[in-house]
């Protein structure tokens, strides 16, 4: 495949010119004389969302691996890692295995699926992780749930630490008073459990200004922690502060906070912690949001648009340091790299409207809005996996 007269943007740089891959790896790039100013027809490295929930197994009337991959592809994602919250749970290589084997099948995007820390997500029993397969699993988080045992979190990071696992931290005390104390406690525990272990440890939808200033302080300090933040927390919370999501949409400080902290590298990724679930769902209180489709627009909007942070900051955000925290050869657009890529116009706006959607989840409180960024096609290892249909976004 070679892409021809393109704006080419990565975290590190910014020039016009073409792209060939070949057997799916970037072989080429080659710099022209730039036409134009950059708007349309930019190339970019895919992203990558370190947190969604495709539903599958157990609760596939709200999204299945197949539409949640299609969803993905539409959203410029070509890698994507999945929390353990299925029904069964994911706690063990038969599940595991049945998860990688339909997606084998639907053969859209890359997933990695990750294996609950404790048995059945009960937060107590963990010796499950000693029955899985080495080379199998690089990510185990309870996701949905905090971990409330100190002495049981530090078993488990200790597993991880010494298998060459990446524990993702849901953040929450279900004994604190309120939902702020709950996350940053946590996060205050977990920090401190990475230091004092030498652990590594990813902190999920991180969404308070303490919390932030917590992992600002633990990367000063040498933990190995890492932190995503989701497109739905770093928008103005007018208009959509009430709708339920965990953790809940929180205040215009924290989300000067969580800016400061992209800038200062105290954030590392954004993910989408995309949640479909049904109407009936979200009328009976399920938390949760589909937002993979929606991410970047979100993000170039209210990122970049408005000058908070440059595109290639982005990229980094979406792209590259998600690959890194996954040990992935994708994120840049350099000789050698994965021939993964998306193609945006960021001149255009899309008005989102439910029946664009292509998650079974339509649950977003944006319907009606538009953001500038469209994703115009989606390529993985070279071969085209989402078209923009001509209608579409409009």
């Amino acid at each position: 495949m070679e892409l021809k007269n393109y704006w080419i943007v990565d975290c590190d740089r910014t020039l016009f010119g073409d792209v060939k891959i070949v057997d799916g790896k970037i072989a080429n790039i080659i710099e022209r004389k730039a036409q134009g100013t950059m708007g349309e027809g930019v190339l970019m490295p895919s992203f990558i969302d370190l947190h969604a929930h495709f539903r599958e197994p157990g609760y596939t009337h709200k999204e299945d691996i197949k539409s949640g991959s299609e969803a993905a592809a539409k959203g410029g994602y070509t890698h994507v890692t999945l929390m353990a919250n299925t029904n069964p749970v994911c706690d063990n290589m038969t599940v595991l295995n049945a998860i990688n084997e339909r997606n084998k099948e639907v053969g859209i995007i890359d997933i990695n699926q990750c294996v609950s820390g404790t048995t059945g997500l009960l937060g107590d029993d963990y010796s499950h992780l000693e029955g899985l397969e080495d080379g199998k699993v690089k990510c185990i988080s309870d996701d949905g749930k905090g971990v409330m045992s100190h002495s049981v979190m530090r078993d488990i990071l200790d597993i991880c630490t010494k298998k060459g696992w990446t524990f993702m931290s849901h953040a929450e005390d279900s004994s604190a008073d309120n939902m702020r104390d709950a996350e940053n406690n946590m996060t205050e525990r977990d920090v401190q459990i990475a230091e004092e272990i030498d652990g590594r440890i990813h902190m999920c939808h991180v969404s308070t200004r303490e919390a932030i200033d917590i992992i600002r302080r633990g990367k000063k300090n040498g933990v190995k922690v890492t932190c995503e933040v989701t497109p739905h927390h770093i928008m103005n919370p007018d208009g959509i502060s009430d709708y339920r999501v965990n953790p809940p949409i929180r205040e215009n400080e924290d989300i000067l906070e969580i800016i400061k902290g992209i800038n200062d590298g105290t954030v590392d990724a954004i993910a989408t912690d995309h949640a479909p679930h049904t109407l009936e769902d979200k009328k009976n209180g399920a938390p949760g949001i589909s937002g993979i489709e929606l991410s970047f627009p979100i993000c170039y909007s209210e990122l970049v648009k408005s000058r908070k942070i440059t595109i290639n900051k982005l990229s980094e955000l979406m792209s590259y340091n998600p690959a890194k925290i996954l040990n992935l050869k994708k994120g840049k657009i350099k000789e050698g790299y994965d021939g993964d890529m998306v193609i945006v116009n960021l001149k255009e706006t899309q008005l989102v409207k439910e029946e664009n959607l292509l998650s079974r989840g339509k649950n977003t409180p944006l319907i009606g809005r538009e953001f500038y960024g469209v994703v115009e096609a989606t390529i993985k290892n070279g071969e085209f996996i989402y078209r923009r249909e001509s209608n579409d976004n409009r």
